[in-house]
């Protein structure tokens, strides 16, 4: 029924640019449901006020944001009033414009209802025939139905409404921008590891998702990445801008990246489709090997939480987002996928994590699953009270490794915060990473066990 609807205003004449033709475009998508869309297009200037219907806007364009600019005569037009204007055409909104106006509908059975629209309920409607007889016809039992005109207010696209106040006559191009929800990019790395677990194969994907409610044709692709300070939206109103606005006088990368403010910006060297209700993934490099390295870390929850405990050990792949490893671009926030070549050569899935924004140059670290067959266990095995503000307490760890090979295991231990600490005794070597942490870094023979014992004094 709404396509007989559409169908029957599709011959309207609307003044503006007409369905279907595109202008210069150009797209720049946040990583926040926003987007920023800027284009070049001819309007016909008429001499003194006049309204100037703006189509083919999404759905979701916030109008407080328009930015309007002819690129010549800038000084001798303004807009002095804009209405953004979204009550579009559906079947309910058409029966509840016409009530208490004349129409006429066909049912199924070549009945003809013709008279006056007395009320609509979404599932039927009561038509005044001329003799006064009432008629209900439940909508979904009509095959077709004519109006007099398109009521007044109701439009077939999201449209904004521009009251010029020109002294020139004629086309003139203009730069029009504006933002609107709907549109988000994020990117997908997919990593192979290679037999050894010492390097990978990664490469990058982005993912534009465009739900704006509206499509952008031949369109220069900017992707920002970095998080900006947005605050939440009001509600729009239908008339804005009551002042005026005046104008102001190998595989070869497809993504072009720069730094711009504190951001980076990622521009594709070519034009691009980007259609509404569409999901558009592109290369964001080209495929890369870089060095990586396989960490096992076990982790517990600090001395504090109880005497025994058992964890997971965890397998992070870590690598320099350098050149010299074989990498060293800005990657923007993602989702990393892992797979391995299993030997009969079908890549397996081995796990996935979320990487943050990553300068060059800093450490990547991606956890892809636990351990099956190492296993580690942590134990307090001493308490002593020495005096009302000293205490010591003693660990043990003892990690079993069942693979075939030795490994290497992060031990990391988290310390009293409220207190001053000291490792008094220990039969490994430990690193501070920071106020309250200590990491070792234990070798475990393969089929074989390690054993750290650790006593640590702290002073309240």
């Amino acid at each position: 029924m709404e396509k007989l609807l559409l169908a029957c205003f599709a011959v309207l004449a609307i003044n503006g640019v007409a369905f279907g033709t595109q202008p210069d475009m150009a797209v720049t998508v946040y990583n926040q449901n926003l987007a920023l869309i800027r284009e070049i297009r001819p309007i016909d200037f008429k001499k003194g006020i006049f309204d100037y219907r703006f189509t083919n806007v999404p759905s979701q364009i916030d109008p407080t944001s328009v930015h309007f600019k002819p690129l010549k005569n800038s000084s001798r037009i303004s807009i002095i009033e804009q209405n953004y204007q979204y009550d579009l055409v559906n079947t309910g909104v058409i029966f509840d414009k016409y009530i208490d106006h004349q129409i006429t509908a066909m049912g199924k059975n070549g009945q003809v209802f013709e008279g006056t629209l007395l009320s609509n309920d979404g599932n039927s409607i009561v038509v005044q025939a001329k003799d006064g007889s009432l008629n209900v016809v439940r909508t979904n039992e009509l095959t077709d139905f004519k109006f007099e005109k398109l009521p007044e207010g109701l439009l077939t696209k999201p449209t904004l409404v521009w009251k010029f106040d020109s002294g020139v006559k004629g086309t003139v191009n203009c730069d029009v921008s504006y933002l609107t929800k709907g549109m988000n990019w994020h990117s997908e790395y997919v990593a192979v590891v290679s037999e050894d677990d010492k390097s990978l194969n990664l490469s990058g994907w982005v993912s534009v998702e465009n739900n704006s409610g509206g499509s952008f044709k031949n369109a220069r692709l900017k992707l920002i990445a970095g998080d900006i300070h947005t605050i939440k939206a009001k509600k729009a109103p239908k008339m804005l801008m009551k002042e005026g606005m005046r104008a102001g006088g190998r595989q070869a990368p497809q993504f072009e990246e720069k730094s711009f403010f504190e951001y980076h910006l990622y521009t594709l060297q070519r034009r691009a489709y980007i259609l509404n209700n569409e999901i558009k993934q592109i290369t964001l490099f080209p495929s890369s090997e870089v060095n990586a390295k396989k960490v096992y870390t076990f982790e517990s929850r600090g001395g504090y939480w109880g005497s025994k405990e058992n964890a997971n050990i965890k397998i992070t792949l870590e690598f320099k987002n350098s050149k010299a490893e074989g990498l060293g671009i800005p990657l923007p926030k993602g989702k990393v996928r892992v797979y391995k070549v299993d030997s009969d050569k079908s890549l397996e899935f081995i796990g996935e994590d979320e990487i943050d924004h990553t300068p060059k140059d800093e450490m990547v670290r991606v956890y892809v699953g636990d351990a099956f067959d190492v296993v580690g266990e942590r134990k307090k095995i001493d308490h002593k009270e020495i005096s009302k503000r000293v205490s010591e307490e003693t660990f043990q760890i003892k990690l079993r490794n069942h693979k075939k090979e030795k490994v290497e295991v992060v031990v990391v231990e988290k310390l009293w915060s409220y207190s001053e600490w000291e490792i008094v005794k220990s039969n490994y070597d430990y690193h501070k990473k920071d106020a309250n942490t200590i990491e070792f870094t234990l070798p475990v023979k393969s089929d074989g066990e390690t054993i750290l014992t650790y006593t640590v004094r702290y002073k309240r």
